[in-house]
């Protein structure tokens, strides 16, 4: 299965050296993950190359025959001006890099500096250029209230608009280099939204996902950076990490507020560099793996409370995607409901039933705590008790907000028989309005103030229960 590129837009190294451009070429692969990688050790084919429209970074040596790196330099300035530049040269001349830096170079490198500075030099610019492309697309997409790929989110049932803007969101962070931090109550669907990130990447393995929660230091090391045979008692044969495994993919680390200082280091050494070192050894390894983190808690009062470190945090701050709880965008319950219906029948077996007209504003009243995690445990529960073809309130069980039980006072028709008077015993019998009021009231109790459902269990037309209140209210 071949994996895909990366950056998404290619880099073209320009030197009139063939043995200098294998060797960058292996360096910015084995240390910084870039391979979407071109070379040209001709300087006139670079107009050509550059008028093919796929190149968004230069590495430009300036001492070459035919057209001199300057001259390109300059060429490219005028022509490509949204093309960066690195400018890599055997002077080590003050003059001329200011020059370059002057004639618009992003940067400016001797080749002497070493592999691993020219390496994480060309990966910052390759970063920067990213920046700009998520920022003209996140304008254009935000215009034009479009999305590319809505198949990504096809796990993830929302019509609110809120929800609209993240994924537009969402499609212009995911290919970038930089990790995303989603944060958003319990059960809101943080690793959903991280596997349809992975989807937005357009990388073909699977995402690989790890809980950090309750891992100590050795346990977090040896699950992403693995360890070298011998590294401890027990460690009969070498073991790949979770970041070797994702190289090239997605990894998604869950519940990152839950991370010790000493892990908290080291994951911020892998997002600064994307190097780490397995258990035992002392070779660095790199990984170039999409960093996805994810946390229901408040990272800023973890801060104050010297649990979770200040640089750590606004590393992840690069993208942040906050999902809504469900109480905010309460007209994605109907959604909701059909798709847990549909899937709960089909898990269990049943007919899929219908829903009465009272349950969904009935739900909405509802402050769901849990959020869609909960609404999905309510809908099961009911599904798997429903005798009939149709959903009623009585049906939802879970939640303490939610009067309609089936563990609620008996109905009338159950604690009072045709024989029996209901107000035989009491000695000074209310007025009619008296009662109507009374039962309006505990009616509107049982239903959480939801006036449709309170007619439903009164017999009454919404209208009719509305004149009646209104009534109510003119004689108070």
């Amino acid at each position: 299965m071949t994996e895909s590129l990366y950056p998404v837009f290619r880099v073209l190294i320009v030197d009139d050296e063939p043995a200098w451009l294998d060797s960058l070429s292996l360096s910015l692969e084995r240390i910084a993950g870039i391979t979407n990688v071109d070379t040209c050790s001709d300087s006139r084919k670079v107009e050509k190359i550059l008028a093919q429209g796929e190149t968004g970074l230069v590495i430009l040596d300036l001492t070459m025959p035919y057209m001199s790196g300057q001259t390109l330099l300059e060429y490219i300035s005028e022509n490509y001006p949204m093309i960066k530049v690195v400018v890599i040269t055997g002077l080590n001349q003050l003059e001329t890099a200011v020059e370059c830096m002057k004639l618009g170079a992003y940067d400016y490198f001797v080749k002497t500096e070493g592999e691993q500075r020219l390496s994480m030099g060309i990966l910052s610019a390759i970063q920067m250029i990213e920046l700009q492309m998520e920022n003209a697309e996140m304008s254009s997409r935000l215009m034009e209230d479009r999305l590319i790929n809505p198949s990504a989110f096809s796990g993830i049932q929302s019509r609110s608009k809120q929800m609209r803007s993240i994924f537009q969101y969402m499609e212009s962070v995911a290919q970038t280099s930089q990790p995303i931090l989603i944060t958003g109550e319990s059960g809101v669907g943080k690793e959903i939204a991280a596997k349809a990130i992975h989807s937005l990447t357009g990388k073909q393995s699977e995402m690989i996902s790890v809980n950090v929660a309750g891992l100590d230091d050795h346990m977090f090391s040896d699950t992403l950076f693995g360890h070298i045979k011998g590294a401890y008692t027990g460690a009969a044969g070498p073991r790949s990490g979770l970041l070797e495994k994702a190289n090239g993919s997605t990894l998604f680390l869950d519940e990152i507020g839950d991370m010790n200082s000493s892990s908290q280091v080291k994951l911020l050494r892998v997002l600064n560099n994307g190097e780490y070192f397995p258990l035992g050894s002392d070779i660095p390894q790199f990984s170039n793996a999409k960093i996805v983190v994810a946390t229901n808690q408040n990272l800023q009062e973890k801060i104050s409370q010297g649990l979770f470190r200040k640089d750590l945090y606004y590393r992840l701050q690069t993208h942040r995607v906050h999902i809504p709880p469900l109480r905010e965008r309460k007209e994605d319950i109907p959604l909701l409901l059909d798709h847990f219906i549909e899937e709960a029948a089909k898990d269990l077996q049943r007919n899929m039933p219908r829903v009465s007209p009272d349950v969904i504003p009935f739900l909405q009243d509802y402050s769901f705590p849990g959020n869609i995690r909960e609404l999905r445990s309510m809908v099961y529960d009911a599904v798997a008790k429903c005798c009939g073809s149709v959903l009623k309130i009585q049906s939802f069980t879970k939640g303490p907000d939610l009067k309609a039980t089936e563990k609620s006072a008996p109905s009338l028709s159950e604690t009072v028989s045709d024989s029996e008077n209901l107000f035989r015993g009491i000695s000074h019998l209310p007025t009619l309005d008296e009662t109507v009021k009374m039962l309006l009231n505990e009616a509107l109790n049982r239903t959480g103030k939801n006036q449709s459902s309170a007619a439903k269990i009164l017999g009454l037309s919404q209208s009719a229960l509305n004149k009646r209140l209104k009534k109510m209210n003119e004689m108070e």
